[in-house]
């Protein structure tokens, strides 16, 4: 039994009840999921074929999935076969009830193979979650066939009732535990504790955050947002997964020989091997729906100067709505977006910009944020902003961990009309030189950079990254906001810059010199300039596009030549130089 007091949990539940989307809440903190399929059939069937496809979509891209198929036997060897460093979600055991019935599998000792898998259930080393359909509360089936499924299901629920450490049961949503005292998550005391959001209908998803106060959607979907596991403190030195190291090579290799007319895919290799390595395979395949999240952060003092709070307000508004730039670019790359709103922060001239504990709860903020992510289904997340304030901040930050020179990164301040406020961008410039001068003595740990000129906006940003690492999700980072958070998400975790993306170098030297520190290499040079999160969803179809083509393409029909003819190796390979499949560089053209 794992430390928390449990390795095995049965999920209960019926038809559109939600017990999937529970069960799935209670392993979104592994690293790595197991996906068991236990359905057998229904290629024929669209409607059947939808809901499956409706659960493939709503699973992380670092899960892997494995299929029982037809051998009801095969369920019972995966369990064996489990680690203990490892999590398997096992859905559903309807369709494996149906497989051990089918006229196929007979004659067989029912009976005996239910026992067998209740027998396998305590013995698995891995932490198991299995899921299973609640058939004892309709009427008795009209027919034999449907009361031997009643019968058998009932048996093998019963069966693994009494082999899992704990029991839920969900209706309409909320889970009840019927064995033992709850897992140790949150989803399902908040689901209890917490009133649905109010629905309209939006094109954005909206997210209000507070200082002290749990994260709520005030309108959107309804689902809740998992808290920060107890056990996770998010503290510099934080231990977070990292992508897979083969894989993004191996992928790189493996575009060298597939079936393109021209030399390559150019720079767009680089989001290749990154799809590759986040999702750890040499086939990447595109991201799906992704998260926006649209923070919306007020500072005080020089840091806002050139700045009208009623505009931030307007964009926000926008968002909202789902209208200008961002929610336009939004729809086309089958993302939503989520406005959050954070508390303000003070001016970083006259002291710190938050206190300890604000800090704290941002941090927090923001890795549920990454979690309600997850749980909905999004593949990646797009760090984007709409505050005043926040560039200055941004600088402040970066010279704060990089030492490099505010008055050369400070991004000039753009007013309505294309023209720049230079007296703004002095009074910016003088806020965050006053700021690095009253902290010259201070501590410079990244929770003390946050205190002292990041502020809350900066601080819910890092805590998304570090939560999306923690649970293997892409973000692409875009401007200054997401820059910053980077940061200070790598002081706190030296893991998590290995999630992030640079999809566009854009215009800001703030920018280029912070992804230089991250090690993060622009994806596209095309200087965009349409607001941050709008730069990296313009350039979202694009990176789609080329890994689709890497994963989808075959090898070149000459390279499947037999080995010995001319041209090949022994080993089948090409004995001749090929190129690189970014295309031809100064030294090949």
């Amino acid at each position: 039994m794992s430390a928390d007091g449990w390795s095995s949990v049965l999920v209960l539940g019926g038809i559109r009840s939600g017990k999937s989307e529970f069960a799935e809440s209670l392993v979104a903190g592994a690293p790595s999921v197991r996906y068991v399929a236990t359905s057998a059939g229904g290629e024929d069937d669209p409607e059947w074929r939808g809901r499956i496809e409706a659960h493939q979509r709503r699973r992380p891209q670092s899960w892997t999935t494995e299929e029982t198929g037809a051998d009801p036997g095969r369920l019972a060897g995966l369990l064996a076969e489990a680690k203990p460093d490892e999590t398997l979600l096992v859905d559903d055991l309807g369709g494996w009830v149906a497989t051990l019935l089918d006229p196929a599998n007979q004659p067989n000792d029912d009976v005996a193979t239910v026992a067998a898998l209740a027998d396998a259930v305590r013995a698995c080393a891995a932490r198991l979650v299995v899921v299973s359909p609640e058939v004892g509360l309709s009427l008795v089936p009209a027919t034999p066939v449907g009361r031997a499924f009643a019968d058998a299901l009932g048996t093998a629920n019963q069966a693994l009732a009494d082999a899992c450490d704990r029991v839920a049961f969900v209706v309409a949503g909320r889970p009840t535990w019927l064995k033992a005292e709850e897992v140790s998550t949150s989803h399902d005391a908040m689901a209890a504790a917490t009133p649905p959001p109010a629905t309209t209908a939006p094109a954005a998803r909206v997210t209000t955050a507070a200082a002290a106060a749990p994260l709520t959607a005030s309108s959107g979907s309804t689902a809740t947002f998992e808290a920060v596991d107890p056990g996770t403190a998010i503290e510099a030195g934080m231990d977070l997964p990292l992508p897979d190291s083969d894989a993004g090579p191996d992928a790189r290799d493996r575009l060298e020989r597939l079936d393109l007319p021209g030399g390559g895919i150019g720079a767009l290799l680089e989001a290749v091997e990154f799809a590759a390595a986040t999702q750890g395979t040499a086939t990447p395949r595109p991201w799906g729906p992704v998260r926006v999240l649209l923070i919306d952060g007020r500072h005080a003092g020089g840091a806002a100067a050139g700045t009208d709070p009623a505009e931030a307000d307007r964009r926000a508004a926008e968002a909202e709505a789902g209208e200008g730039a961002l929610a336009r670019l939004a729809a086309t790359a089958d993302a939503d977006v989520t406005v959050v709103r954070v508390p303000p922060s003070g001016a970083m001239e006259d002291g710190p910009v938050l206190d300890a504990a604000t800090v704290d709860a941002a941090l927090r903020q923001g890795w549920e944020l990454a979690a309600a992510a997850a749980e909905d289904g999004r593949e990646a997340l797009v760090i984007g902003a709409c505050g005043t304030g926040t560039e200055a901040a941004a600088t402040a930050v970066m010279a704060s961990t990089t030492g490099a020179e505010p008055v050369a990164t400070l991004p000039r301040v753009l007013v309505p009309g294309a023209r720049y406020d230079d007296d703004a961008w002095m009074r910016r410039c003088a806020a965050v030189r006053d700021a690095m001068h009253r902290i010259r003595q201070e501590p410079r740990g990244p929770k003390d950079v946050l205190a002292q000129v990041g502020g809350a906006d900066l601080a819910v940003a890092a805590g998304a990254l570090l939560g999306a690492a923690a649970r293997r999700m892409p973000v692409f980072l875009d401007g200054p906001l997401g820059i910053a958070a980077g940061l200070v998400a790598r002081d706190l975790s030296s893991q998590s810059r290995h999630w992030c993306l640079l999809a566009d170098a854009g215009r800001l030297q703030l920018v280029r010199q912070g992804a230089d520190v991250l090690g993060l290499t622009p994806v596209l040079d095309l200087g965009l300039d349409l607001g941050e999160g709008a730069n990296a969803l313009a350039a979202l179809p694009l990176l789609r596009s080329a890994i689709a083509l890497a994963g989808a393409l075959p090898v070149h029909p000459a390279l499947l030549t037999a080995p010995g003819d001319a041209g090949l190796d022994d080993t089948g390979d090409a004995a001749f130089a090929e190129p690189d499949p970014r295309g031809p560089g100064p030294a090949s053209a």
